[in-house]
């Protein structure tokens, strides 16, 4: 985990109220700058899921129409170069948001794993919130610089 749990639906997943997922959201450091209000609407209008381990979140080639942040548990990018774990407070999906192309590739959950999904007109709104863009634009940014180390190491 990366400093923060799943404390305040931790008891029941499925009872867990706007003012609680603000909560959780707001211990998320891509959230971290947004008003409790801004959080309470943003889970008004995300949907939240929870996948078995194997279970696809998304799928390479599929259309993109949400983005996903973890809430609990871990998954796996798989079928691409650079392939790598994901784990609370961690997000995927922007990229084909962002450049209206089609998913580059296939999540998985490796265990348990809990997901806010944010449709694109939420997630676009969401940009223009404090350091949310600065945010994904500098993740953004580490993942191209890690691919390309990887390809000088091969």
């Amino acid at each position: 985990m990366t400093g923060f749990e799943l404390h305040a639906v931790r008891q029941d997943w499925n009872r867990a109220r706007d003012r609680d997922w603000a909560q959780v959201l707001a211990g998320i450091p891509l959230f971290s700058g947004i008003a409790n209000r801004k959080l309470r609407k943003i889970a008004q209008e995300a949907q939240f899921a929870e996948y078995a381990p194997g279970d696809s979140v998304i799928l390479t080639g599929a259309p993109a129409d949400s983005f996903y942040v973890i809430l609990g548990g871990k998954a796996k990018v798989v079928g691409k170069p650079g392939a790598r774990t994901l784990s609370t407070g961690d997000y995927f999906g922007e990229m084909a948001l962002l450049d209206g192309g089609p998913r580059s590739a296939t999540v998985m959950a490796t265990d348990i794993l809990h997901v806010m999904r944010l449709p694109r007109e939420t997630f676009l709104r969401l940009l223009s919130q404090a350091g949310v863009a600065q945010e994904i634009t500098t993740e953004l940014g580490a993942r191209v610089r890690r691919l390309e180390r990887e390809a000088t190491l091969s």
